[in-house]
């Protein structure tokens, strides 16, 4: 057996929590996408091509409004300007991967992938750090640290499927689900189980805090920027923090 495929495979695994609040997630873009006047096949393309579920919802209803092209890219640049502090975050641990593999990864760069994927490489850091203490070089942690990044991409790749999937699924059976049901608030909450155990000291936590509550004032600012206000405030309180402590 190769040595990727058990990262791959691993990262997999850590994603399938996650896909419990993808599903529903997908099934309703899919209904809102017929509901906005796309055809099946641009809806399924979207799911394809953008990958990203708030910038699929937010490009449905500015079709669904008649907004010209322009303005609906722009909007989705926007929205999306979180992947940079994502990016930025990960770049490190694919430092020595060829540019072709990081554009290939780039595009698996999702909310859910990267949250799985930092947590790993995190922990791979410390595993590294006291076997480093320790005098104690072990091939098999060697081996992991090697092929990382094929944890990010299992994790990617699961995400992918499951939403092309899911979406196929609202375009073809989503509108038997009742909206009473609200089922688009699943993945946030999958999403919270996933980042509180992140938490590792009272600087991250501190940050969640700040960030969770700017976010709750800046919620009306347009174009989800708020969003960006909230992250960017949340990440200087954390820093801040972490130099007084």
């Amino acid at each position: 057996m190769r040595p990727q495929f058990p990262e791959f495979i691993s990262g997999l695994k850590a994603v399938l929590p996650i896909l419990i609040g993808v599903i529903p997630f997908g099934m309703i873009y899919g209904v809102l996408a017929l509901d906005a006047g796309m055809l099946p096949v641009q809806a399924q393309a979207m799911s394809s091509i953008v990958f990203a579920g708030s910038s699929q919802f937010i490009a449905t209803q500015l079709i669904g409004g008649s907004v010209i092209g322009i303005v609906i890219v722009l909007t989705i640049v926007i929205v999306n300007l979180r992947h940079l502090l994502y990016s930025a975050s990960i770049a490190p641990y694919f430092k020595n991967l060829s540019k072709t593999k990081k554009v290939f990864l780039a595009y698996f760069l999702t909310d859910e992938a990267y949250a799985v994927a930092i947590a790993h490489f995190r922990s791979l850091d410390r595993e590294q750090s006291h076997q480093k203490q320790a005098k104690n070089n072990s091939e098999h942690l060697i081996i992991r640290s090697k092929y990382k990044y094929y944890y990010y991409l299992g994790a990617g790749f699961g995400l992918w499927s499951i939403w092309q999937i899911s979406t196929a699924a609202g375009i073809y059976l989503g509108a038997i689900i009742p909206e009473s049901w609200s089922l688009d608030f699943t993945l946030a909450l999958t999403l919270i189980a996933l980042v509180v155990p992140t938490f590792e000291d009272r600087a991250s936590l501190i940050a969640a805090l700040v960030a969770g509550l700017i976010s709750v004032f800046a919620f009306t600012m347009p174009y989800k920027i708020g969003l960006l206000v909230a992250a960017f405030v949340g990440i200087t309180a954390g820093v801040f923090l972490k130099k007084r402590l």
